[in-house]
């Protein structure tokens, strides 16, 4: 069997095509992790790959990568897609995508793919990259190929024996360190707003609670007084201002593939430490 190296998250979308993959390829799934996952999850996110017939799984850290490569010159420049979105999730495929074609052609394999639908961006962004570091390597796209409703994946999983608890299957949620993004049939059209329980975090506390970010030469390098690094801030700034259940919105822009998009997405910290660095630069200037 040829061998394929498969982006997966652990989400429906890749599960449907780690599944259908395995049955005519030697599939070796991997993830990249940009921010947004617990050791635990990470754990379970493996453990579900072996159930969907891959041969091998590697979790790749690319945490600090993301921050020294993308998030930070996003806070240099406080940027605010729109005034509104912070580009969460869509700044970090970049280097999920190196991270992924790199890790391909270090094992030889002549197939690559990924779970995006024909809808968005990310298809353009994975493709874009794959081609251009390896366009030797072949790119395979279930999703998006086959035209897949997330009710179609889920009935194809079932009758392969995978019926497991999909949280949230209505709804695609892509985590990482500058924020999250969900998608589903609410972002799909114009009318509706996305309903509490489409984002991971929900509203723990109420109120108020004073937050102090430390920023030197531009980069956040310390939280109430603690020093750590950046990347590390921006994850325990996100645990504290998530709870109140804030940075929530929806963004509407055009897609490259020409089309109006709809992101939903939930960036606590990034939305606190955009704002607290622009204070800062009006402040000092």
């Amino acid at each position: 069997m040829k061998k394929l190296v498969i982006a997966y998250s652990g989400g429906l979308d890749t599960s449907y095509c780690a599944v259908s993959l395995s049955k005519e390829y030697d599939v070796h799934a991997v993830s990249v992790n940009t921010g947004g996952f617990t050791n635990e999850e990470i754990k379970n996110i493996e453990s579900n790959a072996y159930k969907m017939g891959v041969t091998t799984y590697k979790n790749i850290d690319a945490v600090a990568t993301f921050y020294n490569k993308v998030v930070k010159y996003l806070i240099f420049g406080n940027v605010l897609k729109n005034s509104t979105y912070p580009l969460s999730v869509s700044a970090e495929r970049i280097i999920q995508a190196i991270e992924i074609i790199e890790y391909a052609k270090s094992i030889d394999a002549e197939y690559i793919a990924h779970g995006s639908t024909g809808a968005g961006n990310d298809q353009v962004r994975f493709d874009m990259i794959f081609q251009t570091l390896a366009p030797n390597i072949k790119i395979i796209t279930p999703i998006r190929d086959e035209k897949l409703s997330r009710q179609e994946e889920i009935e194809y999983l079932k009758s392969e024996g995978i019926d497991m608890p999909w949280e949230k299957s209505k709804y695609s949620v892509n985590k990482g360190l500058w924020g999250t993004s969900v998608g589903g049939v609410e972002t799909l059209k114009s009318e509706k707003p996305l309903p509490s329980e489409a984002y991971p975090s929900q509203l723990e506390k109420e109120g108020e609670e004073k937050v102090t970010l430390t920023f030197k030469n531009g980069e956040f390098v310390a939280l109430n007084g603690k020093a750590n690094a950046p990347e590390v801030n921006i994850e325990n700034l996100n645990n504290i201002a998530s709870a109140y259940a804030i940075g929530r919105d929806i963004h509407v822009g055009d897609t490259i593939v020409g089309t109006k998009g709809r992101v939903g997405f939930e960036a606590a910290a990034a939305l606190i430490t955009v704002k607290a660095h622009l204070n800062k630069m009006a402040i000092t200037t």
